[in-house]
This record gives C-alpha cells, structure tokens and sequence, in this order.
C-alpha cells in the first residue's frame, strides 16, 4: 500500500498500492465502482507471487495458483473492498 485517504475516521477510504509496474486505485466511495468487481492484470513473475504470498502464511487468505484454460498462470487476492485481483501470466 502506498498510501491511503479518508476525509474523517468514519468516511470511506481511497487508497494507492503498488506492485511493480502495476498501480491500483481502490475506492470504498459509493458510486465509484461496482464492489465485487474482477480485474484481470497481465504480468510477470505470478509464479514467483504465489510463492511470495504463500511464505507470509496469512491467515485467512491463501490465494491458489493455478493454470488457466486459455494458457496462462493466474493468481487470485480479494482486496478489503471484495474486489478479485486476478494476476495473469501467459505461457511463453
């Protein structure tokens, strides 16, 4: 997370995070978005994400990798707002 904005302790948050060369905004505000939406970002390395994440041992989140139909690794996060992430790297 890069950084993150809330105009009191209550209101919604606004927040930048950053992996890479991927830059996501993401927004709690009512009418930005559609909540539960599904990103797909195309990169490299989600073998190697996988495993990162995987190593932290969270908790209560223990996203999967798996090889996608269509030739490609792909990764799963939900962020805070109950969006899916979804990191794809296609076969060479």
């Amino acid at each position: 997370m890069d950084w993150e904005h809330r105009f009191d302790a209550d209101a919604p948050v606004y927040m930048q995070v950053t992996r890479g060369d991927v830059t996501l905004h993401l927004s709690e505000h009512h009418g930005d978005a559609c909540p539960g939406a599904k990103v797909f970002i195309e990169t490299q390395g989600v073998r190697e994400l996988h495993a990162e994440l995987t190593e932290k041992r969270y908790k209560y989140n223990h996203p999967g990798l798996e090889e996608a139909f269509y030739g490609a690794w792909e990764v799963t996060l939900h962020d805070p707002f109950g969006n899916r992430l979804v990191y794809v790297e296609r076969f060479q």
